[in-house]
């Protein structure tokens, strides 16, 4: 498939200086794969993309929500920096619709795969970092995730991390058991605190607390992606 890099680039409303960046950051490494080691794929623009967006993020976040400490930022953070909301701000792009893939990955949907998708994202984040800096990455990206943030800061995203977790397991590890257990509780009847072990067959992949199972199961499964890289901190 040829890119319409004009047309692609009128949809993101920023014209490259160098397309070849936004050539890269729209190819899939499946379709190097299938063509040749030597044409440049997206996977390490979705390293500098993720950690351009984390900053970007991170920056908002302080200034924003000046009086919230550490840890709050952080799970705010969380929140918005994931695969479902980068999915959701690639489909605005129509993201799929530009990707380069290999023929086996287009003929079994990965045009329109969430993890792709994501990857992508951040991929074109980098491109556009690359090409003319972070000034124009907080001009095109940061209103995006701006809506997602106020969602967040009021409740209103609500993610629901053992469904994530077990997804992302039957994906990656689909012969892996997942399994929580309740290992503590400390607090009277009306006031108890739950202490959660998430387990990945054997090994322990998550810890969590809570004032309900359901909660400390959620923390437990939200460290559990952390600690095998599908999310940040």
């Amino acid at each position: 498939m040829e890119i319409d890099i004009n047309q692609f680039e009128n949809v993101l409303g920023y014209e490259f200086m160098n397309k070849d960046l936004l050539k890269e950051a729209l190819t899939h490494s499946s379709f190097s794969n299938e063509n040749g080691q030597q044409i440049r794929n997206n996977e390490r623009m979705e390293f500098l993309g993720d950690a351009v967006l984390e900053i970007m993020v991170s920056h908002y976040l302080f200034t924003r929500f000046d009086g919230y400490p550490e840890g709050k930022l952080t799970r705010l953070r969380s929140k918005v920096v994931c695969e479902d909301v980068l999915y959701e701000i690639s489909m605005q792009y129509k993201l799929g619709d530009f990707l380069v893939l290999g023929k086996g990955e287009e003929y079994t949907g990965g045009r329109n795969r969430k993890s792709i998708l994501a990857d992508s994202l951040e991929a074109l984040i980098a491109s556009v970092y690359l090409d003319g800096g972070f000034e124009n990455v907080k001009a095109l990206f940061l209103p995006k995730f701006i809506e997602f943030i106020e969602r967040a800061a009021t409740g209103k995203i609500s993610l629901d991390f053992k469904t994530r977790f077990q997804e992302v397991i039957q994906r990656d590890h689909p012969n892996s058991r997942i399994r929580y257990q309740v290992y503590r509780e400390e607090g009277p009847d009306h006031d108890k605190t739950f202490y959660v072990k998430l387990f990945l067959d054997h090994n322990m992949a998550g810890n969590g607390e809570g004032k309900s199972k359901k909660s400390a199961e959620q923390e437990a499964a939200r460290e559990g992606l952390v600690k095998m890289g599908y999310m940040n901190a």
